[in-house]
């Protein structure tokens, strides 16, 4: 039995296209519908029901889908253990939030370029949101950003964990210490994107210490520089990451708040979904939390 056809029957049960797996699999849709004939053929079962405008799996196929994704699986993990990692080519597209990219991005760009030197790297820079979906499309590779996400097919690894801080400028007037949630809603309050886990977390606080969310001014942004540049200028305050703030912290423009209420901290993940044959998004995620330890192991956090 082919190898090559197993990988193609997961991408087109996963994709459900004939011409998104080709351009996947960097083939034509003619190989990949032969492939997938051929196959059945073998196997003596029809795997999968088609039509003008869609594709299903048969029962068959469902049960044969699962068994498929792990031969792949193992022979990805052949492939990586005997195999010379550093002569590994190919791009894989690295999807990331903010928090990362202020935090160790750098670093795990620098290692993959020691490690895997013909790679390819794309960076999309976004919201946890917007990455899950890129995610379970099957659209980036591998998703640094908060987690889990819990999706067929999809794997979490632990990252790191990021304190939340009241951060804002000197010229605001707060009190130096023992800040209540009642001085804090007297200014605008720059929040992550809209529902987004730290968003959700603040409107949650809001409603705890009973007040309406209406009387509250949230602003929501998908840009953490755009946020600290507003907070710098004394527009509002923030709940940021030290790692996010640490240069503007240390040169004073910015201050934390003594705030008595806490929001949980922020956790992160390098989140993979299985792709047949492609074992870079894997590797990758495994870099993501060697570079992650280090740097919690450091006064950089």
């Amino acid at each position: 039995m082919n190898l090559k056809f197993l990988e193609t029957f997961v991408w087109v049960a996963q994709l459900r296209s004939f011409s998104l797996t080709a351009e996947r699999m960097g083939t034509t849709q003619a190989a990949v519908s032969n492939r997938i004939a051929t196959l059945e053929r073998d196997l003596g079962v029809r795997l999968l029901e088609r039509d003008a405008r869609s594709i299903a799996l048969t029962p068959q196929g469902e049960r044969a889908l699962s068994r498929a994704e792990e031969i792949v699986r193992l022979a990805d993990a052949f492939r990586q253990s005997i195999g010379d990692t550093a002569a590994l080519s190919g791009s894989v597209t690295i999807g990331v939030v903010d928090s990362i990219v202020y935090a160790w991005l750098p670093r795990l760009i620098e290692r993959v370029q020691e490690c895997f030197p013909r790679i390819a790297i794309e960076l999309n820079v976004d919201t946890s949101l917007n990455l899950t979906r890129q995610i379970c499309d099957r659209q980036i590779g591998v998703g640094l950003m908060m987690g889990p996400v819990i999706a067929p097919g999809v794997r979490n690894i632990d990252l790191c964990t990021f304190d939340c801080l009241w951060i804002a400028s000197p010229r605001l007037a707060l009190p130096a210490e023992g800040v209540t949630l009642a001085d804090v809603v007297a200014h605008p309050i720059f929040a992550y994107s809209r529902g987004s886990l730290p968003h959700q977390a603040l409107l949650q606080l809001i409603e705890r210490a009973g007040w309406r969310r209406d009387a509250v001014r949230v602003y929501n942004s998908n840009s953490l520089s755009t946020v600290t540049r507003l907070i710098r200028d004394g527009l509002g305050l923030a709940i940021l990451p030290h790692v996010v703030v640490r240069e503007f912290l240390a040169n004073g423009e910015l201050r934390v708040l003594d705030v008595v209420e806490h929001l949980p901290p922020l956790q992160f993940h390098a989140v993979v979904a299985d792709r047949p044959g492609d074992v870079l998004p894997g590797l990758i995620a495994e870099k993501a939390a060697e570079v992650a330890a280090e740097f919690g192991s450091t006064d950089d956090c």
